[in-house]
């Protein structure tokens, strides 16, 4: 395989670097935890107890039920995953979806743009808007998402239609709810911070017989920002129920209720194509701006063992998402004189920047997400001569609809881009009623995925799923009036993976998605009759652990291509002549240094190509595909109750676009902890953006590329009270 990879000379010592030395303490230990029947549910290998202290944190999670439909050890799964659990949220004082996967190198954050609100993100560079999931369950709302309810949030990278259906081109992100367990706890959280930050959650289990329990999870926060006017005021609340644990019949009853109302933030416009050296402060929207959005969400869950080798599994999800945006931003920038820049070029201007305007233009829409989802499994485990096999054959048929009305307000003002005022919306402007939208899509899907040991060495692991996708969109005012279409697609997944010993794994993958026109149930004019886009990856790895199983190691070499891609020619029309590739390696350090120390950490590096295309753009880095992404975390305990650590975040320079026009540079910011434990409370510190780095965080690439900057040096005071 090696004419598949390729990398610069530095990423490849470095990753050969890292990794060598883990070859000679790959020595036989006890195996890892073997594949369950369990519902999905992360679990940690070998938790470090540090004697007479009283902290038990440990990020290391030895298994995941995103690569397989059930609870698999992560050396078995033949693909790179990462998961970030409740310890290292708690410990980096993490608040929201986005916060949880800034230690996942490799991902991107995008921001809001045209009718996309919420969480944005870039995986393997590539839109993963649509592949976000919860508990299994695909999670298309636009919203921002909390962690308050979440045991852990786990990333498969490379494209896995076989095993999630349209979508997942970058790969997939799962979000693992809190379950109810058989024994009581509870515990409340309170932090205070600077820029008037205040949030409340609290966690309660109760057992309701030897067999059943119930949790509930509750938040509120109302978090300012260190921009200027910015506020976000949301709450939750997620109860569950379970019943039947330790039995052959369990079920499985939660939902989660959310209401977020925010500021929006479109961020800093370009100047000479990159954004405007003004105050990080500045915030470019009108006062009365608002993002207000409904989440309810209601899972249900059966499973019964009709044995040991046999296990069936049903689930329903029904869940829907409101939001009412009224979002203002900087459209286009002009000068004293009226004329306006060429944002296409990112604004290029020899003017100083006291001499330049930005003109404001709205994002006004209400949009309504409605999904049913249903998924039915069979596991099964038998032999075939010598070979054990794990077999998932499954299920699913789901309908989602997507209703947005637009609004366009008229004669909004001219803001000074160096001072910009803070004001409402004034009296005299005018709303006028714009386009609405109506989508529905529909699937129906059966899959099978076979994980079979050949021996004590070797397994193969082998699936293919059939999708139909139904899907159609009408507009009031847009073009088309009425689109619809109906895409058959075979997705495959194939592995090998060798295991010399029970420390050391190494594999090679296969793996394809697709990527329909319809796929966010919106739709670009002339592209309604475009079959889907096909994605494909190649992957070799290997995963090592160490020290008494102390630590984790994994390291992928990739190639993932998408070889159909939408281009646009110089008419007008689209085909799918496009060719999109990236190339890349990863490196991820997971554990106890020392019964005392232990480290989470990352690094990704991406080259991204525009391999082919007809719109201006061949040859060009794809958008928000940073070279290079890097974190680490990291904690010593000591003192008995006593812990401290942090660590960076670097992303070197991305793109806001295909055009290549706008760009953000590298930054390294800095986090750190100091914490106080007791068994019955815990007290912690956390500075955010140690060093009040200026940088940015999420790229907009529409409006010539708008860029978000980060938090400013932010100070957050934690206190746990646990009974």
């Amino acid at each position: 395989m090696p004419a598949i990879f390729s990398a610069a000379p530095l990423q490849t010592a470095l990753l050969l670097a890292l990794t060598l030395p883990a070859a000679p303490y790959a020595q036989g230990t006890p195996a890892l935890a073997d594949t369950s029947t369990e519902p999905s549910k992360s679990k940690t290998l070998g938790s470090v107890q540090v004697t007479g202290s009283v902290i038990g944190n440990d990020y290391t999670t030895d298994t995941s039920s995103i690569g397989a439909k059930l609870p698999t050890s992560l050396r078995d799964i033949p693909q790179s995953v990462v998961v970030v659990n409740r310890d290292l949220l708690d410990a980096q004082g993490a608040t929201s979806l986005q916060d949880a996967l800034r230690n996942v190198p490799g991902i991107t954050i995008g921001a809001a743009e045209g009718g996309q609100i919420g969480n944005n993100i870039n995986l393997r560079g590539f839109t993963a808007r649509t592949d976000i999931y919860l508990d299994g369950f695909r999670d298309p709302g636009q919203y921002y998402r909390d962690v308050f309810d979440l045991d852990a949030v786990e990333v498969l990278k490379g494209p896995s239609s076989m095993l999630f259906g349209r979508g997942s081109t970058g790969g997939v992100i799962n979000q693992v709810s809190k379950e109810p367990e058989l024994k009581a706890f509870g515990q409340i959280s309170a932090t205070a911070g600077t820029s008037d930050r205040y949030r409340l959650t609290a966690d309660i289990n109760q057992p309701l017989s030897d067999s059943a329990a119930a949790r509930l999870n509750i938040y509120g926060q109302n978090m300012h920002a260190t921009r200027d006017v910015l506020n976000n005021r949301d709450g939750g609340i997620a109860p569950s129920l379970r019943f039947g644990i330790g039995t052959p019949t369990q079920i499985t009853l939660s939902a989660l209720i959310q209401r977020n109302h925010d500021m929006p933030d479109y961020g800093l416009p370009p100047v000479n194509g990159r954004p405007a050296h003004v105050n990080p402060k500045n915030w470019y929207g009108l006062t009365d701006d608002r993002t207000v959005q409904s989440v309810d969400e209601i899972n249900a869950r059966l499973q019964h063992a009709f044995s040991d080798k046999l296990t069936l599994r049903t689930q329903l999800q029904f869940s829907q998402y409101r939001t009412d945006a009224r979002e203002t931003a900087a459209n286009s920038i002009v000068t004293a004189g009226g004329v306006t820049l060429n944002r296409a070029l990112g604004n290029p201007t020899s003017l100083p920047l006291q001499d330049l305007y930005v003109q404001l233009a709205s994002h006004d829409r209400v949009i309504h997400d409605k999904l049913l989802d249903s998924q039915t499994d069979l596991v099964s485990k038998f032999d075939t001569g010598s070979w054990q096999h794990t077999l998932v054959t499954g299920v699913e048929f789901a309908r989602e609809t997507y209703n947005n009305q637009t609004y366009t307000r008229n004669g909004l003002p001219r803001l000074s881009l160096l001072d910009p005022v803070q004001q409402a919306t004034p009296a005299n402007v005018t709303t006028t009623v714009g386009n609405y939208a109506q989508s529905v899509g529909k699937t129906a899907a059966v899959y099978a995925n076979d994980t079979i040991k050949l021996n004590e060495h070797w397994m193969i692991v082998a699936g293919a799923r059939r999708d139909r996708f139904d899907a159609h969109i009408s507009n009031t005012f847009s073009a088309p009036a009425y689109a619809q279409q109906t895409v058959y697609f075979t997705s495959v997944r194939g592995g090998v993976i060798y295991q010399p010993s029970e420390k050391q794994s190494y594999y090679v993958s296969f793996g394809t998605s697709f990527n329909p026109v319809l796929e966010q149930l919106t739709l670009t004019n002339g592209t309604q009759n475009l079959a889907p886009s096909k994605n494909r990856s190649y992957e070799i790895g290997a995963k090592w652990n160490l020290l008494d199983d102390m630590l984790g190691i994994n390291a992928a070499l990739y190639k993932l291509e998408q070889t159909n891609a939408r281009t646009q020619t110089s008419s007008g029309e689209y085909t799918l002549n496009g060719n999109i590739r990236v190339r890349g390696g990863e490196l991820g350090v997971v554990g106890h240094l020392t019964d005392h120390w232990q480290v989470f950490s990352g690094y990704s590096y991406m080259d991204g190509k525009i391999v082919k295309a007809l719109d201006g753009t061949q040859g060009n880095v794809p958008a928000n595909t940073p070279r290079n992404t890097f974190t680490t975390w990291t904690t010593y305990s000591f003192a008995q109750h006593w812990e401290a650590g942090g660590g960076p975040t670097y992303l070197s320079q991305r793109y806001a676009a295909n055009t290549d026009k706008t760009s953000v540079g590298g930054y390294t910011r800095w986090d750190a902890m100091v914490a106080y434990h007791q068994p019955r409370y815990d007290i912690r510190f956390n500075l955010l953006n140690l060093a009040n780095k200026r940088y940015f965080d999420a790229v907009i690439p529409s409006d010539g590329g708008r860029a978000v900057p980060g938090v400013g040096r932010t100070a957050l005071a934690t206190f746990t009270y646990k009974f």
